[in-house]
């Protein structure tokens, strides 16, 4: 080699670093290098070799198939839709059987099927059946559904890139990924830079393929934003969308969403360079925002429906596979991790799932650790949080969750203080999650539906306090994102979990405050639920406090007057239109229980406001003509005309029923007579009897040495 060939070469390396990295192929999620141990990993660990099983069925149904890449036409979950969805899966699958079986019909496949995209892509224009509340896509009906397309697809394309010839590469490059990155990038501008789950899936689409193509003016946008300034971009999304513990500020089912583009890049960063230590960026964000995602679950895998979620999704899901392999063969994650992959019964067929499965085989596996734990909100961490309590069981954990958060941007609710009961593997005080039957396109495309404002955000459709029927910041967006509750205290010890916040902003002049705990007592199997809601204004308001219960109602210490037809809604706004009025009774003396059967266990609430009071059984699905509504039903504690109101409330899991041995115990609940002795902005202290004993708990709302005491 001559000299100046020699400065030519040693200043392309200079200059271009990365553009010779990104000649390696593939380099994401399988990389070149480890290929070979992955293929040798099938014939050993089970797990990577049933996760390839299924990634190779899927290949050869493609193969084996007609190419079809219909024009675009339908919304979420109709033909097109799920054709073009299914094709970004198939050539990720087909790119994954390319390298460990080296078998050509593979690469053919994705090579064919990007260049029958590439003939037809430019000549989409935006989705027929986009809608304002999202932006457009030109394969899908929102925008986000291309970016989503993209990071699977550049995958694939990664995966078989050697096997292409320099003019099939020219040709979808140029007529496919590049007009896909104008679109992302100029086309949807806003989208590109906004800090949201949207933009983290754009900004992943642009990066991967920017690496891929070696193309470091994509990856330097993807990082930094457009203008490359650093306001937006992949490190803003970071160090905005997630507080330092490690949460998604749109709650955990988005966090589950956004989890995979910000595990994919990164894993492209770490692979292409690693000089930006993206793995430990923000003392290790991403690897706690793993494990916090995991926290959001119950015990059964279900995430906390939190804000807009579809409460079947669980950590099995797609994103959360990719994110718990990576952060446990990447970034050093516990061995606790193993044990979530193993209830997820599969792996990437990568790199990291190659060493998950391996370790699983050889017995490094321990059980997670589900944790009480305060998790606060807002990139500083400071801006109000949840508190999660958890009871010592696993399948049948007590778990309660406060939500004290901020407002989760569009996708946040107008719930402060919401709690969230569950217990016996499932829920007792539910949250309603979304309305919205994904993918289903006869009903509203597949996307959110209109009760999603009308209902599922409404502050009276969640376990937390109404002022005045109306929700939270009158339901205004802009509004509620000024402001955040205020953690007043969380402490867990063996006997006492407690947690406790306000919120002074969700109602013109009422300050609110929610005191919740998990108190173990002698005389019962579980821990009692004490909940404690205080309202304080100086003007009269009505306070309603709902508790959305599963399970039926089968005792109370009321008289229930059940309205036999002529059912009325509960209101007019505000959420309250979607509620049919089934019963209401008034209760002089301010106290009382409601006993729920739930999956053969009792629960009873007794509760006490020490005044007179109105309750009232409602149930969901007025004013709702097209039945998108999903069955619910309530009892709402309802003072009328109040300044100051508390309710204090007791709930107690007990007994249970066999109806296949038509045995019954313990349908009673040994708590009774509960009664507020003081309520201020010092302190609330209430008496109950337990088994005929006579407790006192005091709550010193300024004192944190002396929080929550317990006499008797």
């Amino acid at each position: 080699m001559n000299y100046l060939k020699k400065v030519v070469i040693v200043s392309l390396c200079l200059y271009f670093p990365d553009l010779l990295h990104a000649q390696k192929h593939p380099n994401i999620m399988l990389s070149k290098e480890n290929v070979a141990s992955v293929r040798e990993g099938l014939q050993k660990y089970p797990l990577l070799k049933d996760s390839y099983s299924e990634v190779l069925k899927e290949a050869d149904l493609a193969v084996n198939a007609a190419i079809q890449v219909p024009v675009p036409r339908d919304g979420g979950g109709g033909i097109t839709h799920e054709q073009h969805k299914k094709n970004y899966q198939r050539i990720l699958a087909c790119g994954v059987a390319y390298q460990l079986s080296q078998d050509l019909k593979y690469a053919d496949y994705v090579r064919d099927i990007l260049l029958i995209y590439a003939k037809q892509y430019k000549k989409w224009p935006f989705h027929p059946k986009s809608n304002p509340s999202n932006p457009p896509g030109r394969i899908f009906w929102q925008n986000l559904n291309d970016c989503v397309w993209q990071v699977h697809v550049i995958q694939g394309y990664d995966l078989v890139y050697d096997a292409l010839s320099a003019r099939d590469r020219k040709t979808i490059e140029n007529d496919l990924f590049l007009p896909v990155l104008k679109y992302i990038t100029a086309d949807s501008y806003e989208t590109f830079n906004r800090i949201h789950n949207h933009g983290t899936w754009a900004v992943a689409a642009v990066g991967l393929t920017g690496y891929v193509m070696g193309r470091q003016e994509y990856v330097d946008m993807a990082l930094k934003g457009s203008d490359k300034q650093g306001k937006s971009g992949f490190f803003a999304q970071i160090d905005q969308l997630f507080s330092p513990d490690g949460y998604y500020t749109e709650g955990f089912y988005y966090q589950r969403y956004a989890i995979m583009p910000f595990i994919v890049f990164a894993k492209a960063i770490q692979q292409y360079q690693p000089e930006l230590n993206i793995y430990n960026y923000r003392n290790g964000l991403l690897k706690k925002a793993v494990n916090t995602a995991l926290q959001g679950t119950y015990t059964n895998g279900v995430f906390f429906p939190i804000n807009d979620a579809i409460k079947e999704k669980t950590f099995e899901s797609e994103e959360l596979v990719y994110g718990v392999d990576i952060a446990y063969a990447d970034m050093g994650g516990d061995p606790g991790l193993l044990s979530i992959a193993r209830r997820q019964k599969k792996v990437v067929v990568s790199d990291a799932g190659l060493q998950v499965a391996r370790d699983i085989y050889v017995g490094k596996v321990k059980d997670f650790s589900y944790r009480s734990q305060w998790i606060g909100d807002g990139k500083s961490g400071k801006e109000g949080g949840l508190g999660i309590l958890r009871g010592r069981e696993s399948k049948s954990q007590q778990c309660l969750v406060f939500k004290a958060a901020s407002q989760g941007l569009g996708h946040g609710h107008f719930d402060r203080l919401n709690i969230l009961y569950y217990d016996n593997g499932g829920e007792v005080f539910p949250d309603y999650g979304a309305a919205r039957f994904i993918n289903i396109e006869t009903k509203g495309g597949g996307g959110y539906l209109k009760e999603n404002t009308t209902w599922a955000k409404q502050t009276v459709a969640h376990n937390t306090l109404v002022v005045d029927q109306t929700s939270a910041f009158k339901a205004n967006l802009k509004e509620a994102e000024k402001h955040y509750p205020r953690l007043i205290h969380f402490d867990v010890k063996d006997e006492i979990q407690v947690v406790s916040a306000e919120e002074n902003n969700a109602y013109p002049g009422v300050a609110m405050r929610r005191t919740t705990a998990l108190i173990r007592l002698d005389g019962l199997n579980k821990p009692l639920l004490v909940d404690i809601v205080q309202a304080r204004s100086e003007t009269a308001h009505q306070y309603d406090l709902p508790f959305w219960y599963k399970g039926h109602v089968v005792d109370a210490s009321f008289k229930i007057h059940a309205k036999t037809n002529n059912l009325q809604a509960l209101g007019e706004r505000f959420g309250y239109q979607h509620i049919w009025l089934n019963s209401q009774s008034n209760i002089d003396r301010g106290n009382g229980y409601v006993t729920v059967l739930n999956a053969n266990q009792f629960y009873t609430t007794t509760f006490a406001t020490g005044t007179p009071l109105q309750i009232k059984l409602v149930s969901l699905g007025a004013n709702d003509p097209e039945l998108n509504l999903v069955e619910s039903k309530a009892f709402i504690l309802s003072q009328p005309q109040s300044t100051n109101q508390t309710f204090v409330s007791l709930t107690e899991n007990h007994g249970g029923t066999d109806p296949r041995a038509e045995v019954t115990t313990g349908a009673k609940s040994s708590v009774a007579a509960v009664s507020i002795i003081k309520s201020d902005s010092m302190q609330t202290s209430f008496s109950f009897k337990l088994n005929d004993r006579l407790y006192t708990i005091k709550v010193n709302y300024q004192d944190k040495n002396n929080f929550i005491q317990i006499n008797q």
